[in-house]
């Protein structure tokens, strides 16, 4: 009777009448597409105007066709799960609408000028004003990837120790190295290239150079990677360090070959956050760097460029061609932060 009654359990699948079943899913796009097609009808006649108009319009038509699925379904008590259920979805659609709207705008306008000679030629010889066939942006590409990783190479181990400080180590310094980190996060990025200015430029006897423009970027990169790292280091279970502990390992070999490891992906999140803040910043460039039309590989000897600069340049010239020029600059910012961050979630995976 016993082995009986477990195999009837282990055959029964659970009751989930919250499971999307195709008449459901069909009965939901029925009113949405109902909702899309009554908007732009109904705010015809009514004071609404605009693209705002049409999503409020949408968003309510859509809000009440669900209550009424709902309630035809299981009644009352299925009306606010589909009151929460329809403000969760208009949430993600208004967070996800500015970045489609940015990704679109990007696209549309930089692929017009997108060229072969786009990665490899420089404007050294060319105009702003000249054919997409002529010049193109290596100096730039070459400058970004050269300052991002100088800069990863200068905030990624101390964001990390950092990090490691204040959840392993927890030393006398932890609140005032906390209050020090939050206030750097608010740090304008302008403040930093100016700290850079007077300091290295200025005060030191320096010049306009690629590793200046770095340590501006380090600046503002150091804080994210090291408040990231903090909280997913605190996100490991202490029964992993006292595991660690109980085999003898030393507290830094548990850190290094238990903890670490066990927060690789959070780490390396944190470290696209860091490469995220950094890669489109221009204020600090424009103090730092100065900007160059011609390829410099040596970030020590003069003025470099970089994609936001060489982007900002081109727009402030107010000519169509050097406008369409900079939208391609920031088409391939945004693929190489893409790229980036595509490798870094393919190392950051379960298989070494």
């Amino acid at each position: 009777m016993t082995t009986q009654l477990q195999n009837d359990f282990s055959t029964m699948k659970p009751n989930r009448p919250w499971r999307p079943t195709p008449r459901k899913m069909a009965e939901d796009f029925l009113v949405i597409a109902i909702a899309a097609v009554l908007s732009p009808v109904i705010v015809q006649f009514t004071g609404l105007a605009g693209i705002s108009g049409n999503v409020l319009t949408f968003f309510v038509l859509s809000l009440v066709g669900s209550i009424g699925i709902s309630y035809s379904r299981q009644g009352r008590k299925a009306v606010g799960n589909a009151v929460a259920t329809s403000l969760i979805y208009s949430s993600f659609a208004l967070v996800m609408l500015p970045l489609a709207s940015i990704l679109y705008t990007v696209i549309s306008r930089g692929y017009q000028s997108l060229r072969i000679n786009t990665f490899t030629q420089d404007m050294s010889l060319t105009q702003p004003e000249a054919a997409f066939d002529q010049g193109g942006a290596l100096h730039a590409i070459l400058g970004t990837l050269i300052l991002v990783a100088i800069a990863s190479a200068i905030s990624v181990p101390l964001g990390i120790l950092t990090g490691l400080y204040l959840t392993e180590i927890k030393g006398r310094a932890e609140n005032l190295i906390r209050f020090l980190v939050q206030a750097m996060s608010g740090v304008p990025s302008i403040v930093a290239g100016l700290f850079i200015y007077s300091v290295i430029i200025i005060g030191s006897g320096g010049h306009y150079s690629g590793f200046a423009g770095a340590l501006a970027l380090s600046i503002l990169m150091l804080p994210t990677v090291a408040r990231t790292a903090e909280e997913v280091l605190k996100l490991i279970p202490n029964d992993l360090r006292e595991a660690g502990v109980a085999l003898g390992a030393t507290q830094w070999r548990t850190v290094v070959m238990v903890v670490v490891p066990a927060a690789r992906s959070g780490i390396i999140t944190a470290i696209i956050l860091g490469v995220a803040r950094v890669a489109g910043e221009t204020a600090p460039l424009l103090l730092t760097i100065l900007g160059n039309n011609t390829t410099h590989f040596n970030p020590f000897d003069a003025p470099m460029s970089a994609l936001p600069l060489y982007t900002f340049n081109l727009f402030r010239t107010g000519l169509n061609t050097a406008i369409s020029r900079a939208w391609t600059g920031a088409l391939v910012l945004m693929f190489i932060v893409l790229v980036l961050f595509i490798f870094a979630r393919l190392g950051s995976g379960k298989k070494k």
